[in-house]
């Protein structure tokens, strides 16, 4: 898994970084077919008052890219809820992948023939 964290208008500091990574590790635990990781973290300076702090992540899993973002005053809560729509999106998208086959003809056949 490459994983690339930046900061924009911020330093991402080693609290910061390793804050994120241990963040993903519930997401790469719940699917592990995960390829690419790209977090971005800013500052909005619209007015001092509403500084917004904006986390976003690119995620590439085998056969789509996953997009989420979140806005906060507090970027460590921005993050918290970042990772929520993830991971409930990640569940989403392996639920979805998942093998829906049933059982074939075949079994079906033996087990009827194994109660007569």
């Amino acid at each position: 898994m490459n994983l690339t964290i930046s900061g924009h208008h911020l330093e991402v500091t080693p609290a910061l970084r390793e804050y994120v990574m241990t963040k993903l590790e519930r997401v790469t635990r719940h699917f592990d077919q995960v390829v690419d990781v790209n977090v971005i973290l800013s500052v909005e300076k619209q007015k001092e008052k509403e500084r917004r702090q904006k986390a976003e992540v690119n995620l590439h899993v085998k056969g789509k890219d996953i997009f989420v973002e979140n806005a906060h005053e507090d970027l460590y809560a921005a993050i918290d809820q970042l990772m929520d729509k993830l991971d409930r999106q990640v569940c989403r998208h392996k639920e979805r992948t998942q093998d829906h086959h049933h059982e074939s003809i075949k079994h079906h056949d033996l087990g009827m023939d194994a109660m007569q």
